[in-house]
């Protein structure tokens, strides 16, 4: 199949401070990417904070080696199926992108929805992108540096809260503001929360656009993903094309009159009047600024239109192909596979280590004894309790807590030791058995008897 034309180069507004100032805009397109982006931000936010029977509601403890998802614990064997639920993300981020080209950039993704907040905020401290490029190389006043202050304080503000609701989701954000309060911050948690704090402010506040053109590799592959049916961010040559000046009356003319408001509003700094670019996000950002000019001049909408190539030629674009179908099997089959094993979970994580001190101590001429170290880890709310046994050795004995709270001793090293009465052979094999409610568990260990 042909691949699309991308265009890789695009040269932003020129700005005597080097930079391009985005201009706001209103619109349908900009209202459905607030009604996206605002609930995403408050559940970034709002998680966080939210508990179930005193714990996280969602959790990823490097600490404690397990996983708290909506009030539900596992453990880390169970990160695979994290791992398959980023593979069927990938398969329904690739399905949505054959259909309807980078609206997941434009209106969703973090980088996207954290550099709109960051451009608002330069837009209300320091003035509208006109006045920000007017003012531009120019020398600072009091006023005008005063403004600028305020406004990096702002991003500083947002760039530490979004690190330490980040790293609440990996250690408990009520201990973090605890710990903070009484100056008790561990050095390497207090180094992370600036590390991604830094990286946010440069981000979404200098870098912005470069991240989505250099950094994402989605960027480079879109062009390879598309196809003619792919609806995206389009300009409409035949309809558009040759631009005319407002100034000039000329029925010959197309309805684009060079304004140039759909580059002023874009984020990447694109001109999308010059086809599918690399940069471009598909925010929809261009479209809202088209339609309030063909509005205004008494001509049809969608000059800027979401559309694919296929209809731009006057052809009807097909809503089942291929690729798509491909793409949306892997989907469901992944997410069916993801569903189906969290119906099999560890619920209960047994380890067992040899005293690597002794290989064994004999009590008498009949009775050898062997240590070992027992950690066990409990993922359901209802266990409390867990009761140990051992079988298959013979005459055995057991020395330790036959039954362990998990309350208190959750992932501890427990000690036990086995005794056994004339144990025969040299080495051989017995099994610890846990028990708790419904739920057992048996992890198998040897017993020796005396050196090889």
């Amino acid at each position: 199949m042909e691949k699309i034309p991308a265009v890789q180069d695009y040269t932003p507004l020129p700005n005597p401070d080097g930079k391009f100032h985005v201009r706001l805009t209103e619109g349908r397109f900009q209202n459905l990417r607030r009604f996206t982006s605002w609930p995403l931000l408050a559940l970034f936010f709002g998680l966080v904070w939210v508990q179930f029977d005193g714990e996280p509601w969602l959790l990823f403890s490097l600490e404690q080696r397990r996983i708290v998802l909506f009030g539900s614990a596992f453990s880390w064997r169970d990160l695979p199926l994290l791992a398959g639920l980023l593979i069927a993300s990938a398969s329904l981020l690739f399905f949505i992108a054959v259909a309807w080209g980078r609206v997941w950039c434009g209106f969703a993704c973090p980088q996207t929805i954290w550099t709109w907040i960051f451009i608002r905020i330069e837009d209300l401290t320091e003035g509208k992108a006109n006045r920000r490029a007017r003012e531009a190389g120019t020398p600072f006043t009091r006023y005008r540096l005063a403004r600028r202050i305020v406004k990096h304080a702002l991003w500083i503000l947002l760039a530490l809260a979004t690190a330490v609701t980040f790293t609440g989701y990996f250690i408990p954000v009520r201990e973090i503001f605890a710990d903070s309060m009484q100056f008790q911050l561990s050095p390497a948690t207090a180094g992370w929360i600036l590390t991604m704090a830094g990286l946010t402010y440069a981000n979404a506040g200098l870098v912005r656009e470069k991240i989505c053109l250099h950094a994402c590799p989605y960027a480079r592959f879109q062009s390879v993903m598309f196809d003619r049916d792919t609806r995206t961010v389009t300009y409409d040559v035949h309809r558009g094309e040759p631009r005319a000046n407002l100034r000039k009356a000329d029925t010959q003319r197309g309805d684009c009159v060079d304004c140039g408001l759909c580059v002023q509003v874009c984020p990447a700094g694109i001109d999308i009047r010059e086809g599918l670019q690399a940069a471009c996000i598909d925010c929809g950002a261009c479209i809202d600024a088209c339609d309030k000019v063909m509005q205004k001049l008494d001509r049809p909408k969608g000059l800027i239109r979401f559309a694919s190539e296929a209809q731009l030629t006057g052809k009807r674009s097909q809503l089942i192909r291929p690729r798509l179908a491909g793409y949306g099997a892997v989907t469901l089959c992944a997410m069916a596979s993801v569903l189906y094993g969290f119906t099999d979970t560890t619920r209960l994580l047994v380890e067992i280590r040899r005293d690597r001190d002794a290989l064994f101590t004999r009590l008498d001429r009949h009775t050898v004894c062997n240590h070992y170290r027992v950690k066990v880890e409990g993922y359901s709310e209802a266990q409390r309790f867990v009761e140990v046994s051992i079988s298959g050795a013979g005459q055995s004995e057991l020395f330790g807590a036959r039954k362990i709270d998990l309350l208190e001793n959750n992932a501890s090293w427990l000690p036990y030791r086995v005794c056994l009465r004339d144990p025969g052979p040299a080495k051989r094999e017995f099994t610890f058995n846990f028990v708790s409610g419904d739920v057992s568990t048996a992890k198998t260990t040897t017993f020796l008897a005396r050196s090889f």
